[in-house]
């Protein structure tokens, strides 16, 4: 492990992507957070769900994955957010050390 994340969730808002992006990039737990549309279906309540989704990556220091999830959480529109990280184990360097410059 690197000691650097991407930290992935989801959600059908344009402005609750703007709201989380903005809590973590304000509080500097995060570097570098990208969007994309996407198609999701899934189940939810016994019910099987089709949705447009924003997919969310989130570059952060891997230390600081639980404060992320709190903030996703404490700021998300879902009542269950998706949140996962998976570690980084390569990557390149000046990438990193630029991650670690801007976050706390």
């Amino acid at each position: 492990m690197s000691g650097y994340g991407i930290v992935y969730t989801s959600t059908n808002s344009k402005k609750n992507a703007r709201d989380i992006s903005t809590a973590l990039l304000n509080k500097k737990l995060a570097a570098c957070i990208q969007s994309f549309p996407m198609s999701s279906t899934y189940e939810w309540q016994g019910e099987i769900v089709e949705d447009e989704e924003l997919l969310m990556l989130i570059k952060i220091k891997a230390a600081d994955y639980d404060e992320v999830e709190r903030v996703i959480c404490e700021t998300h529109d879902y009542d269950v957010a998706e949140v996962m990280m998976t570690d980084v184990c390569k990557g390149n360097p000046a990438y990193l050390d630029w991650i670690s410059a801007v976050t706390c």
